[in-house]
Formats: structure tokens, C-alpha cells, sequence
């Protein structure tokens, strides 16, 4: 079965995706981020079920193992009615919890503003809703996404590894650790990139800006994010936790992936807040 859906270009999107699934209880979906991967969550998903929960996570369109459409300009259209057709797929019994990073949070807030009764909570870590979240270079760099996706894929993982363990060490550990990842986190990380579909970087330009829908998402939600994000700014999550009606907060001193960086503490706050339901 496929979904045909529109946006700059005509064409025809596989409904399938690649996911795991975990556990028995209340249902717990997780969406990655941009260049990554269902194993963003490895760390998460052994204390989830532990909880008693049962654990979802899914590769977006384009990532890790799911389908990658022959496109050199990928929308964020395409990947949220991607999720969507998944998440019919699943015939879940209840509304879910949804966990998003980054580019996954975009995602999660734009499904519970679309099915607000399909959705029970949100955590939200270091979540992307609107391209002002950008440090200039950044939103320097979206605008060529065809020079960037065509670099990506011409990338060899050794380098794309190199660039992480420099990136890891200039943030240092929050413990004094020399790393902020740990090495199989480093490792995977340089292996999605490669496994990413070059258009997925035009994937930013293609966003909603979604500040004004955000009061009217009412359902509890916990924002984590890290002190030292470098990709989006740390002054936007508080900004994020005061439109959303029903937000709480958490911050650590950390890069943008405090869920692979600080895994125990992110684990602890995450469980805590869904025990308390």
C-alpha cells in the first residue's frame, strides 16, 4: 500500500516504515531526529519497558532502514503523513505518549495539534518548531540544502566520525567525562548519517513555523533540553514551555542530544514525569 501525497513535486510515498516494538502497557512512540535513527532511543527503551510500558520507535522517512524516496528535495509534509500512516498501522487501544528530538518534536507537536485525542503527553527533548531556533550559520546552511545533501552523500563515514569525536570532545561531559557521548552513540551517529537520504536536508526550508498553533496544544507536556544545544537555541525551550498551556521544564548542561549524552538523568526525568500522569 502507498500514500500519494503532495508538495513541491508529486509523488508516491510507501506507507511502510522500519520500527521496533517492545513491552506491553501504555503506548510510547519515539521519533528521532534529523540524520538519525530508531536506535537514538537504545538507551531509553530497557527502563521503559522495565516501567511497564510498551516502547515504539520507528526510522522517519528517509533515515536508518524505512523507505527513501527518490527526491532531492524532501517535505516535512511527506514525513508527518509518513508517521501518521505508521501510527494508523499500529492500531494502538489508547492514546500515546509521544517522545520527539529535535526534528521529532516538530513532529510530535504537529500530530497532537492534528489528533489532540490520539495523544495523552508529550516529551519533548531539545524540540525544533520553528526555523528562528537557528544560529545564523545554520539557517546559512538550510538555505543551500542541495549542496549540503550532495556533500552529505559524498561523505565517507570514517569523516563523518571524525567530526562527531571532535564535536563530543569540544562539549566535554557534564561529569568531566573527556566525551559528551559515549562511544556506541559516536558510532551509530556517523553510520546514520550515511544511511540518510541526501533531500532529507532540505527538509528545514519546507517547516511551518509553529508558534502560533502551540497554546492550543493542551495536553501535559515536558520539555528536556541541554544547556549547550549548539544546533538550536537554548532560549527557545523556555519560550516553547510558556505558549504550551500545560508545559513543564528540564534543563541539564548538555549539547542537543542530552537523551545520548546524560541517558540516566534523561531516563529518570522522562519516567518520573510519566509516572506522575
Amino acid at each position: 500500500m502507498s500514500i500519494t501525497l503532495q508538495a513541491k513535486d508529486e509523488i508516491k510515498i510507501p506507507s511502510t516504515a522500519n520500527y521496533i516494538a517492545q513491552g506491553s502497557g501504555s503506548p510510547v512512540i519515539m521519533i528521532h531526529g534529523i540524520a538519525a535513527s530508531l536506535h537514538d532511543w537504545d538507551d531509553f527503551f530497557p527502563d521503559l519497558i522495565q516501567c511497564g510500558y510498551a516502547g515504539y520507535a520507528l526510522d522517519l522517512l528517509g533515515h536508518g532502514d524505512s523507505p527513501k524516496p527518490d527526491s532531492r528535495e524532501y517535505h516535512i509534509d511527506w514525513l508527518v503523513d509518513h508517521f501518521t500512516g505508521w501510527m494508523d498501522s499500529l492500531y494502538l487501544n489508547g492514546p500515546a505518549v509521544l517522545v520527539g528530538h529535535s526534528l521529532g518534536g516538530y513532529i510530535a507537536l504537529e500530530f497532537a495539534y492534528r489528533f489532540p485525542e490520539r495523544v495523552r503527553s508529550l516529551i519533548l527533548a531539545d524540540p525544533f518548531y520553528s526555523r528562528d531556533q537557528f544560529p545564523p550559520i545554520l539557517r546559512l546552511a538550510y538555505r543551500q540544502p542541495l549542496i549540503g545533501g550532495w556533500i552529505a552523500a559524498r561523505t565517507p563515514e570514517w569523516m563523518f566520525r571524525s567530526i562527531i569525536d571532535m564535536t563530543s570532545v569540544s562539549l566535554g561531559h557534564s561529569i568531566g567525562s573527556l566525551h559528551a557521548l559515549p562511544e556506541s552513540v559516536r558510532a551509530q551517529t556517523a553510520l546514520d548519517y550515511t544511511r540518510t537520504a541526501p533531500g532529507v536536508y532540505h527538509l528545514p526550508n519546507t517547516i511551518q513555523d509553529l508558534t502560533e498553533i502551540l497554546p492550543s496544544i493542551s495536553v501535559p507536556a515536558l520539555v528536556i533540553w541541554g544547556e549547550r544545544d549548539q544546533t538550536l537555541a537554548p532560549s527557545s525551550f523556555m519560550k516553547l514551555v510558556a505558549m504550551l498551556p500545560n508545559a513543564k521544564a528540564e534543563s541539564i548542561k548538555a549539547g542537543h542530544v542530552p537523551h545520548q549524552s546524560n541517558s540516566e538523568w534523561f531516563n529518570g526525568v522522562a519516567l518520573n514525569f510519566l509516572r506522575d500522569l
